[in-house]
């Protein structure tokens, strides 16, 4: 008989001490598979399964690329790979093309196990910046699993939390600690077997898995370009939930997608910015020739001329300063 045995757990800024309180909660005899991806900086591959073993009744160590869905283990993302589930429960570390602009991320872990194991999984969103891991819930979810969610007043960032309950809003929702009593009490039940994926979801964990592509439905053409390659994006549809990939698999969350839009829309206002006070520097050369030959009126022209340009920088400046977001 099928049961709930796979438990994935993705989080980012503010989600460790979350985490641990998760952990805290579960049994050592845990009937189930923990697997988490945290966005992490280069280097803390060490240092983070030690920090959540030191609180966690359950062995942690960092994943390695072939092991296994261990029951009663938790097993976490290194920095640069995604963690992702393939066939008959094999881990993977993929450096394949990165998700919300991350490796690992969120949505690849979860897409992945909603592939492969269906309702027997557990999805669990904790504290973070914008909303990785909101599609990937929304995917296991559509494919019998259940969805859980730090309470968005508890996370330090309530960005993913929020993020993942606009698109899943039946998830259960409570504090950290509560939600690992959740999973320990739900750790085995028996579950009843899925139907066959939907096929742009096959379409992109194959794409992270083995950098496959194919001619398959994936999704609506939207005549976006990637950040990262520049290749045309698919907007992929899951319940209430949406996300946009290329064909060869950088995905974006709508708000992560906004994100780089905004930086590189920053970058060019900044560069319009630098160009035009250079411009003013040229230009009061000129207004200083001018007088030097008592050409008054050109001088009165370059001067009205600089002017302008000096107020056109000041006027895009103040925008960026305007549109920079406080935090998302």
């Amino acid at each position: 008989m099928m049961r709930r045995d796979v438990v994935v757990i993705g989080g980012s800024a503010g989600s460790h001490k979350a985490l641990t309180q998760v952990l805290a909660r579960l049994p050592a005899d845990l009937p189930a598979a923990v697997l988490v991806a945290l966005h992490m900086a280069p280097g803390a591959r060490a240092a983070l399964a030690r920090s959540l073993a030191s609180s966690c009744a359950l062995p942690v160590r960092a994943a390695v690329d072939g092991g296994r869905l261990e029951p009663g283990c938790v097993q976490v993302a290194v920095p640069d790979r995604h963690l992702i589930v393939d066939e008959d429960d094999v881990l993977r570390l993929s450096d394949g093309p990165r998700q919300n602009r991350v490796r690992p991320a969120a949505d690849a872990l979860f897409r992945s196990a909603a592939r492969w194991c269906g309702p027997r999984v557990v999805g669990m969103v904790l504290s973070g910046s914008l909303d990785d891991g909101a599609a990937g819930l929304a995917a296991i979810v559509s494919d019998g699993g259940i969805g859980l969610v730090q309470d968005p007043a508890e996370a330090r960032f309530p960005g993913m939390p929020t993020a993942a309950l606009r698109v899943v809003p039946d998830a259960m929702t409570a504090t950290a600690f509560d939600l690992g009593d959740a999973v320990a009490k739900m750790a085995g039940n028996p579950v009843i077997a899925a139907s066959r994926p939907p096929t742009p979801l096959i379409w992109e964990t194959d794409m992270i898995a083995y950098g496959a592509s194919n001619t398959a439905d994936r999704g609506q053409a939207v005549g976006l370009g990637c950040p990262d390659c520049g290749g045309g994006m698919y907007l992929v549809r899951t319940g209430l939930a949406a996300h946009y990939v290329c064909h060869v698999g950088h995905s974006y969350s709508p708000q992560s997608l906004l994100a780089v839009r905004d930086d590189g829309i920053e970058g060019a206002i900044w560069t319009a910015v630098s160009a035009l006070q250079e411009k003013v520097m040229v230009i009061e050369e000129l207004v200083s020739q001018s007088e030097k030959t008592g050409d008054a009126v050109a001088a009165a022209a370059f001067r009205a001329e600089a002017e302008r340009a000096g107020r056109a920088a000041t006027v895009l400046q103040e925008h960026v300063n305007r549109s920079a977001p406080a935090g998302r």
